[in-house]
């Protein structure tokens, strides 16, 4: 893989790198040594009893200066340095092809879809100057208000979040309970667990147990195991930190995070978007599949044209899991992926192949065949669509 060999050059300038290093540090300190040696002379030359030349002193430290030759030394180290210095660019050139224009297609897109797409990604990261102004050049500022509103709701419960504040949040999981209930979220009792744990670690047991009645009581039916837990908590007032809940999620910082999190997954799902930036994920998807398409588009050169007019990609692109957002079918047969024109058939021996591989082999629907995992004889009129 072209990454690994990039990796293996950049480890080795690094090794190289911490190789001269090191040599320079042990030449420097050689010399030091010889310099500090010298002064200690210095220092006790006008010693009567103890009378120095400095004359020889400084022949003496000449000569094992050259005998240390730092220079000689130091350029082998630098040398290799430099050599794998000077290839590694050339293999990140060579491995990273600035020229992309092989490998898109030229597809006449709607730029107001586009725009809104952009717009709508810096909202959905809190970027709303950046967005205002993208808009505003875009030429899109009718379209401004619609789709920045949904997000500055979002963002002011999540900045209130950080100032410990909860209940924006607690308001918003309030009047979207209903939905919430529906999709099996139990946000609310997580945001009322972090309230009652926040007035219990003040220390005062009285307002924690009123704020339990008034708020986690109706939660009771459906979450009794956590409630018996916090009711657990008062118990420990004032000392919370020596309980058996101080390592627990119910006193973990990061339990914030958790929680602001899914907040943001539910308010994305009831704006009917993903939590993830759709153009995110189509750029992180592209820079995944753009080295092979370049690698073919280099093998295919010739033929530019026919990768312009085709319906899907020239080569298999593997993705990671996290791109894989629903089930496909490639043909045992012809090794193609199935499309609307050409689904995938189940056979009565309950293997699938897609259609036009079903027809090829029973001669246009004239003749029966052999299934190619199985002595099963087939008839192409009895096959059915298979939908995953």
């Amino acid at each position: 893989m072209e990454l690994n060999s990039i990796k293996d050059a950049f480890d080795r300038v690094m090794k190289k790198q911490k190789l001269s290093s090191s040599k320079s540090q042990e030449v420097v300190d050689q010399i030091h040594l010889e310099m500090e040696q010298v002064l200690h002379k210095i220092q006790f030359a006008d010693n009567p009893e103890c009378p120095i030349d400095l004359n020889s002193v400084f022949a003496e430290l000449k000569t094992k200066l050259k005998d240390i030759a730092p220079l000689a030394q130091l350029e082998s180290t630098q040398k290799e340095l430099n050599a794998a210095r000077t290839k590694y660019p050339k293999l990140v050139e060579k491995s990273f092809n600035p020229d992309i224009s092989k490998a898109y297609r030229n597809v006449d897109f709607d730029r107001h879809t586009v725009d809104h797409i952009i717009a709508r990604h810096f909202y959905c990261q809190g970027m709303f100057e950046l967005g205002d102004c993208f808009i505003s050049e875009a030429g899109q500022s009718e379209s401004s208000a619609s789709l920045r509103s949904p997000f500055q709701e979002l963002y002011q419960i999540l900045e209130a979040m950080k100032s410990r504040n909860l209940e924006p949040a607690m308001n918003w999981a309030l009047n979207s309970s209903n939905k919430l209930k529906e999709c099996g979220s139990d946000i609310l009792l997580k945001l009322h667990t972090m309230q009652f744990m926040g007035i219990l670690q003040k220390g005062d047991r009285h307002d924690a147990l009123k704020y339990a009645r008034t708020y986690l009581a109706p939660l009771a039916s459906n979450h009794m195991a956590e409630l018996q837990k916090l009711m657990a908590c008062l118990l420990w007032t004032g000392r919370l930190d020596c309980s058996p809940y101080s390592q627990s999620q119910l006193m973990s910082v990061a339990n914030w995070d958790k929680i602001a999190e899914e907040l943001i997954r539910q308010y994305c799902n009831f704006l009917g978007q993903s939590y993830e930036s759709p153009l995110g994920v189509v750029v992180a998807a592209g820079v995944q599949g753009l080295p092979l398409l370049l690698k073919f588009m280099n093998v295919m050169a010739g033929k530019k044209h026919e990768w312009q007019s085709t319906k899907q990609l020239p080569v298999p692109v593997e993705l990671d899991r996290e791109f894989q957002f629903h089930s496909i079918f490639v043909c045992p047969v012809s090794k193609e992926q199935s499309t609307e024109e050409n689904p995938p058939m189940l056979m009565l021996c309950g293997h699938v192949l897609c259609k036009q591989s079903i027809i090829k082999m029973s001669k246009n629907s004239t003749k029966s065949f052999k299934c190619p995992y199985c002595p099963t004889d087939i008839d192409s009129t009895r096959c059915r669509p298979l939908y995953f």
